[in-house]
């Protein structure tokens, strides 16, 4: 069965192991999810499985949205994900839940869109130590001071640290341990920290560096 789901970020919570010992976790909202599409290297040029999660009204999509999920009668569906997978034994139309793919001691990578913090300085978006809080400096306590250099380039690189905007990337939290598994309720709950605001969406496939 293939190794992943599509899920929306609930929130952070703790359970409690055998010996008593608090462990932090944050539980998902993982599937149930549709194959929508295996995609094969001799038509698409690489392997993978496309999943749908979340039903909505059909006048949410729009008509070639609706004409991709008709086919394999699958209902109108707001998010489509692909991962990639080669021994996946799935065919278009299936449905995969939380207890069909993952087990309780299983290592996941969860990927999800950081918090936007919107234009934000280098003190706070890298870190930056500003300047001194004396001789004089009343108004560089948060400043970056110079990056750029006189004659010799004479300008600031690309990609140079700086303020800027922050937050709302692609973030993948790697080796997670799956901690919960609950197939009546649709929960995975995965020790440690997920990117994103609650009910932000996540995709959680098996891990690439356990």
């Amino acid at each position: 069965m293939l190794k992943g789901l599509i899920g929306k970020k609930i929130g952070m919570t703790q359970i409690f192991d055998e010996n008593g010992a608090a462990i932090p976790v944050t539980l998902i909202e993982a599937g149930p999810c549709f194959v929508t599409q295996v995609r094969l290297p001799e038509k698409d040029g690489y392997t993978a499985i496309q999943l749908g999660f979340e039903e909505v009204k059909p006048k949410r999509l729009t008509g070639g949205e609706m004409g991709h999920l008709k086919g394999n009668n699958i209902p109108p569906l707001r998010f489509l994900r692909e991962i990639r997978s080669k021994n996946a034994d799935v065919k278009e139309g299936d449905t995969i839940k939380v207890a069909d793919a993952f087990t309780v001691g299983d290592h996941v990578d969860v990927i999800g869109t950081s918090k936007g913090r919107g234009f934000q300085g280098g003190v706070k978006r890298y870190h930056f130590r500003g300047g001194p809080k004396t001789h004089g400096q009343s108004d560089r306590l948060r400043a970056p001071g110079s990056r750029g250099s006189g004659t010799t380039p004479g300008r600031v690189y690309k990609g140079a640290r700086g303020p800027g905007h922050m937050g709302n990337d692609r973030v993948t939290a790697q080796n997670l341990k799956v901690a919960l598994v609950d197939g009546e309720r649709n929960l995975l709950a995965v020790r440690g920290a997920v990117p994103g605001p609650r009910n932000g969406l996540v995709v959680i496939k098996e891990a690439r560096k356990q």
